[in-house]
C-alpha cells in the first residue's frame, strides 16, 4: 500500500465515478492518526469570490476565482499561500511543504497584502476519518504522488489531473489518456 503524508497529492483513480471526486487532484494538508484533510486543487467553485470574501478577492492568483476544496464544510474557507520572500514566514502562515503553507484567513488583509507571491482560497475540504483513506488506497481509488508547488497554483485546473498523471510515467501516464467512453480507451 502506498504511504502518504502532508504535502502529497492524491490523484483520483479511474474507478472513482461518484461525481464528487472523479478526476480530482487533492493536496493533503493534514494527516495524523485521527484522519486526513486535503483540498481539491482542480475544481473552480460556482461561488463568487468577491461576494464570499471581498477583502481577499484582490489577493488571489490567476485564475482569480474561489476553488471548490471539497464537499466538507463548504461554508468554510482554506487558504494556501506562497510567501513572496524565501526564508520568510509571515504572520498567520504555517508551512506545509516547500514554500506552500496554510494562511489563516483571520489574518488582517493589510498584513497579507504584498507578503505572498501566490495565494489561492478553497471553499470546503475533503476529509477522511482514521483508516478510511487507507481502505480507499487499498481499493486503488487514489494514486499518491509527490506535489510540486506549481500544482497548487496551477492556472489551468481543468487539465491538471491529466498532466500530473502524465508526468509520473509508466502506467500512470497511460491513465492520463483515459476517457469515460469505454470504446475510446
Amino acid at each position: 500500500m502506498a504511504s502518504y503524508g502532508v504535502g502529497d497529492l492524491l490523484v483520483a483513480g479511474i474507478a472513482i465515478s461518484d461525481g464528487v471526486f472523479d478526476g480530482t487532484v487533492i493536496l493533503l494538508v493534514e494527516a495524523d492518526e485521527s484522519g486526513t484533510v486535503g483540498v481539491v486543487l482542480n475544481r473552480i467553485s460556482d461561488l463568487d469570490l468577491p461576494s464570499a470574501l471581498p477583502a481577499w478577492a484582490g489577493l488571489v492568483s490567476e485564475p482569480a476565482r474561489l476553488f471548490d476544496g471539497g464537499p466538507v464544510s463548504q461554508q468554510g474557507a482554506i487558504c494556501l499561500a506562497e510567501p513572496s520572500h524565501a526564508g520568510e514566514e509571515p504572520p498567520g502562515w504555517r508551512p506545509i511543504f516547500g514554500r506552500v503553507g496554510l494562511l489563516n484567513l483571520e489574518t488582517p488583509v493589510e498584513i497579507a497584502s504584498g507578503a505572498y507571491r501566490r495565494l489561492r482560497i478553497f471553499a470546503g475540504y475533503a476529509g477522511w476519518d482514521a483508516g478510511q483513506l487507507e481502505r480507499e488506497l487499498e481499493l486503488g481509488m487514489w494514486e499518491v504522488v509527490p506535489a510540486l508547488i506549481e500544482d497548487v497554483f496551477d492556472t489551468q485546473p481543468a487539465s491538471l489531473w491529466r498532466r500530473i498523471l502524465r508526468r509520473q510515467g509508466g502506467e500512470l501516464a497511460l491513465l492520463s489518456t483515459w476517457t469515460a467512453n469505454a470504446e475510446l480507451n
